[in-house]
């Protein structure tokens, strides 16, 4: 007889694998103790008492499904997150980046889109944006959707100011959006190099030809097997000597790729590839 703990990881796998088989959606390799915290947050706001009673609704309802994959999948995120991070690409990535005719930029697991704008104003900043394509992928589409529309929330405009002049900002970050309405909307020159676009860590295939990668707040939710596969997808994508920036919670010690880059920048976690 299952004790409580173990007939709520069988929902779970149970939830995970009606997800797989009817959406595709792959999340039977990402962490079990974040799946969980992230479905009983989910169970809480959706009026059912159990995660196996989501199973139902899940199977036949595809915008209760979109609703569980928001609530499941996407990281609290902000423009220029950790702005030491920022700093250090600014010091230790755009002089190489600049010695490119062009350069593409995948920015994996945007969420929302915060972090890629972030990374539009500091390549233009540097002069580089207007040969920069950015590739800014989740797999997410509802969040995606808000990326897109580059809207926020006015109330979050001083944290991201303090961010951006930490960061390194050389301009007055309102010279980036304008307000109405009690949101902060961001300029669309920002947006003409980005591209949105659904890509899915756990399943899709390489980004080839690019230069810099960034990933940050994503391989957390990942178990070991997954983080190995998404480091590899990352290294086929990069060029020789390109760059792969996680940030400051995760690291590609212990993984099967950790000789197969160098450091750049220890606290950022930024490194760049060595051809093996």
């Amino acid at each position: 007889m299952l004790n409580q703990v173990e007939t709520e990881n069988l929902e779970v796998e149970l939830l995970v694998e009606t997800v797989y088989r009817r959406y595709g959606y792959d999340f039977r390799n990402y962490s079990r103790a974040s799946l969980k915290r992230r479905m009983r947050n989910f169970l809480d706001n959706s009026g059912y008492g159990k995660l196996s009673e989501l199973i139902p609704r899940v199977l036949y309802d595809r915008s209760f499904f979109d609703s569980l994959l928001y609530g499941i999948s996407v990281p609290v995120t902000e423009m220029f997150r950790d702005p030491g991070v920022y700093k250090a690409i600014r010091e230790k990535v755009v002089g190489t980046l600049k010695t490119y005719p062009f350069v593409k930029v995948w920015h994996a697991g945007c969420a929302t889109g915060e972090e890629a704008y972030s990374l539009a104003i500091l390549l233009e900043e540097e002069g580089l944006y207007d040969r920069t394509r950015l590739y800014a992928t989740d797999f997410n589409d509802e969040a995606l959707d808000t990326a897109k529309k580059g809207i926020y929330s006015v109330d979050r405009i001083k944290g991201y100011t303090d961010n951006y002049q930490k960061s390194g900002g050389k301009e007055s970050f309102s010279r980036y959006y304008h307000s109405r309405y009690g949101s902060a909307i961001l300029n669309h020159d920002l947006k003409k190099n980005i591209v949105f676009a659904n890509h899915n860590l756990a399943s899709d295939a390489v980004f080839g030809e690019t230069h810099f990668v960034m990933c940050r707040n994503v391989l957390i939710y990942f178990d070991r097997e997954l983080q190995n596969r998404v480091l590899k997808l990352f290294y086929d994508s990069l060029v020789y000597k390109g760059f792969l920036c996680l940030g400051t919670k995760e690291s590609i010690r212990f993984s099967d790729f950790q000789d197969r880059f160098s450091v750049v920048d220890k606290n950022g976690r930024i490194y760049r590839k060595l051809e093996i």
